[in-house]
């Protein structure tokens, strides 16, 4: 008769098989080669390079503040005073920057998949309030020809972990990205708009799958807002009741930099 996965059998078969793999694989840093006591983890030196977003930042965009003073009415930012976006509110577990771009940049670019597990984690941390009021998780999506070179998209990668880690239904092809668009770079804030305008689309059943829901929109990384933004429009205009918006990191507006 088979143990059911959760006798003490099971666990010790598991416990075992772990130390099998690591006495073969010894475990080390995901971004550095020093050992570290259990896979899929950082060495000390790698996670205190880590800045993790905390207060102060703005709630509506999730853009990190170098002090309380920067913030505007509501506690927002001069861009979404200026302009309030589509989406309802972005956070993001990450500061962008050195730290960060040891885990991301691999992950995106390097064939390294397996780093969504460690991002995700932090993700769910920073974005509790927003998975827990998600009706359902959609990833940012990729042109073909892009996701044809990478051979998959980090987005996705990240939408399944974190529905996984918060039990709610994720569709990883809920948008299409039917055109292609450049680099985004090196552009500012209205040119990125100006290239992403109608550049994501819903099928009709993703349509039906959104009408009157909250959709919790997934990125790797978030610079300007300009790609939620345009995503956010999409699901709206689909009949999505809102959309929230959670990026492994965000990249600091240089203009509040500047007022530092």
């Amino acid at each position: 008769m088979a143990m059911p996965p959760s006798a003490p059998g099971s666990r010790l078969v598991r416990r075992l098989g772990r130390g099998v793999l690591d006495a073969l694989l010894p475990p080390h840093c995901l971004t550095c080669e020093q050992p570290v006591e259990r896979q899929g983890t950082q060495c000390g030196d790698c996670f205190r390079g880590l800045n993790r977003i905390t207060a102060p930042f703005c709630p509506r965009c999730g853009v990190p503040f170098i002090h309380a003073g920067q913030a505007g009415p509501g506690g927002l930012c001069p861009g979404c005073l200026a302009r309030p976006p589509a989406f309802e509110a972005a956070r993001a577990a990450l500061r962008y920057d050195a730290g960060a771009q040891r885990l991301i940049l691999p992950f995106k670019h390097a064939d390294r998949p397996e780093l969504a597990t460690a991002l995700a984690a932090m993700m769910a941390q920073s974005g509790a309030a927003l998975l827990a009021r998600a009706d359902l998780l959609a990833p940012v999506p990729l042109h073909w020809r892009r996701l044809l070179a990478r051979r998959y998209n980090q987005s996705a990668l990240l939408a399944r972990r974190l529905a996984a880690l918060s039990q709610k239904p994720c569709i990883p092809d809920l948008l299409r990205r039917p055109r292609a668009t450049p680099p985004l770079g090196d552009r500012g804030a209205a040119e990125r708009a100006a290239l992403l305008a109608g550049a994501f689309r819903l099928t009709a059943a993703g349509s039906r799958l959104v009408t009157g829901r909250r959709v919790l929109l997934v990125d790797d990384v978030m610079t300007s807002g300009a790609t939620a933004e345009a995503c956010a429009r999409a699901l709206l205009e689909a009949g999505a009741a809102a959309v929230d918006v959670l990026a492994a990191a965000r990249v600091p507006d240089p203009r509040l930099q500047a007022e530092a």
